[in-house]
């Protein structure tokens, strides 16, 4: 087992490093992100539209990118800035490109299954707990409500019938007691 080094930001900004002595979790291998060839894309900036105000409908701060070899379209305008609405928009032309030559094997596929596995196993887990849980509260119902004493005296009785009698209250002592019996 090697030691693992942990890098975590504490509360004041300063970045602290600590050793331990556990596996690192195994990482799938995800394929690297395909990359497009500057040639095949052609870009334009639109005008926003939607919520946004004025500001967005003035600018042409959105963008269009066309891939040639396959037609497919990406328009992005998520923020106000054209460099990071580029980059957004050659990030989705490029995993639309791959989606549509790969298939299965693309990196959002992979991602997509894995998040998939991961839900899948969260709920069946959720499933465990409730059932354990349904279990227990059926067993807690099959126990007996009063108090355990009760049962061992009945136990008794069926096993000594010459004690059957019922011991009588001090109310009925001291009427029997008047009446001479």
């Amino acid at each position: 087992m090697e030691p693992v080094l942990q890098r975590f930001f504490k509360t004041s900004g300063r970045l602290a490093r600590s050793f331990s002595s556990y596996p690192a979790r195994s990482i799938k291998h995800l394929p690297p992100r395909p990359k497009l060839d500057d040639a095949d894309i052609t870009g334009t900036y639109l005008k926003g539209s939607g919520p946004g105000g004025q500001k967005i409908n003035k600018t042409n701060s959105a963008v269009q990118l066309i891939h040639k070899p396959t037609g497919i379209v990406v328009k992005s305008q998520a923020t106000r800035s054209r460099s990071q609405n580029q980059k957004i928009a050659r990030e989705l032309l490029a995993a639309k490109v791959e989606e549509q030559e790969k298939g299965e094997d693309s990196r959002e596929a992979i991602k997509a299954a894995i998040k998939r596995k991961r839900k899948a196993s969260s709920m069946k887990k959720k499933r465990r707990k409730y059932r354990a849980l349904e279990e227990e509260k059926n067993n807690q119902q099959q126990e007996p409500d009063g108090p355990v004493d009760m049962d061992i005296r009945d136990d008794f009785r069926q096993e000594h019938p010459e004690t059957d009698r019922q011991p009588e209250s001090n109310l009925e002592k001291s009427e029997s007691a008047k009446q001479g019996f």
